[in-house]
């Protein structure tokens, strides 16, 4: 933690504050300090360890903002527990001890104890509509937002087998079981995975074209993952028309699709198209988003790439900074979007043969990569590939 929001807290004792995220934190005392004392590299005189200690009490919090996820983690020793968007805590006592980790005690607040419920309903909506109760299958969407991508499924799963045959939740549980099968680059089961959601929607006379037209956005991301452009471009368009039929040209997901399509022409090293496309994009982000939306992050990482293929490293550098500040703030510290930043920004030291600084990025992309993904995921694989190409580079 920087000195500044240090000393922001050390000023603040008695007072509250909201966590704007999704975050994890253990039971186990041994677990968060192996997390602190990992990074040896940071600079001592702007920055600090921080321990946060925090009192829970499930008793007089009613609303679940944290849960013990052990059974659903990759690692089960580490007795994770998961805090939800919003939680409000009040800050109890700051200090430093002899080893120079600075404590932060705080207590997670009660339902009525605290100023900001209003801002707490309002981040539950954003994410789970009008439902009273956050069920199981509002949690597995958290673990999903969090890049915890097998725990999410093993619900998905059971829930495919428990919910009655009539249950609306089927679409939904489709939907998210493809864009898991995505993040894997198993295409043909994502594939597989849309159409048995796009069958219910187009089959519910109560669907509404936004939710069909995101639909069909993610059938064309699989099809550019298989890099069959043309049937991509189609299914995009396609959702292009579900927007404008509910009069929604500029609606968010726009952003997303106009996104996707300048991701195929970069395909097609179309760079002038891809560009315009991203542009687009970026522009109706700015129009609704807060500047550390994630989906901004979005926008600058694909207006990177395509500087990148430019050869024009200065931008490139620059928009990939600027995705990577966003996603730090975004995402947990482990989420795999954050070391696709670091993969990016690796690959532009390497191609500007600045050979330890591309390792430096490298490892930072493997070590989250190796925590969040299988060993064989592609992503895994690449990685470690470039890290023995750049340490050949080096000897």
């Amino acid at each position: 933690m920087s000195s500044d929001e240090l000393d922001k807290l050390r000023n603040s004792i008695n007072k509250l504050i909201s966590v704007s995220s999704f975050f994890s934190s253990s039971r186990n005392p041994g677990t968060a300090l192996d997390f602190l004392n990992r990074d040896e590299t940071f600079d001592s005189d702007k920055f600090h360890r921080v321990l946060f200690k925090i009192a829970a009490d499930p008793s007089v919090v009613t609303t679940k903002p944290f849960a013990d996820i052990s059974s659903f983690s990759k690692y089960p020793n580490e007795a994770e527990i998961l805090f939800m968007v919003a939680s409000i805590f009040r800050l109890d006592h700051i200090f430093q001890n002899e080893a120079g980790i600075w404590t932060i005690e705080m207590t997670l607040c009660g339902d009525d104890d605290y100023d900001l419920k209003k801002l707490y309903e309002h981040m539950k909506k954003e994410y789970w509509g009008d439902v009273k109760e956050i069920d199981l299958l509002s949690f597995s969407e958290v673990l999903y937002h969090m890049g915890k991508y097998s725990s999410a499924a093993k619900i998905y799963h059971r829930l495919l087998k428990e919910l009655p045959p009539k249950s609306t939740s089927f679409s939904k549980l489709y939907y998210y079981l493809g864009m898991i099968a995505y993040k894997k680059e198993d295409y043909d089961l994502s594939l597989s995975w849309y159409q048995k959601s796009l069958d219910i929607l187009n089959g519910n006379p109560t669907s509404n074209y936004i939710n069909i037209g995101e639909l069909y956005n993610c059938i064309g991301e699989a099809y550019r993952g298989k890099r069959d452009y043309n049937q991509a471009l189609e299914q995009h368009n396609k959702g292009i028309e579900c927007f404008e039929k509910a009069h929604a040209k500029n609606h968010p997901t726009m952003a997303i699709i106009y996104n996707n399509i300048g991701l195929i022409y970069q395909g097609q090293e179309k760079y002038t198209e891809a560009l315009e496309y991203y542009e687009k994009s970026l522009a109706i982000n700015k129009e609704y988003l807060p500047d550390d939306h994630a989906d901004m992050a979005r926008s600058h990482h694909s207006i990177a790439i395509v500087y990148d293929c430019l050869n024009d490293y200065t931008r490139a550098m620059e928009y990939h900074n600027q995705s990577l500040k966003i996603k730090l703030k975004a995402y947990p510290s482990y989420h795999p979007s954050i070391a696709d930043s670091y993969q990016c920004i690796g690959c532009l030291h390497y191609d500007k043969n600045e050979w330890k600084k591309a390792l430096e990025y490298f490892q930072k992309a493997a070590n989250i990569y190796n925590r969040t993904l299988s060993e064989e995921h592609p992503k895994v694989v690449r990685i470690e590939s470039n890290i023995k190409r750049v340490k050949s580079k080096l000897k």
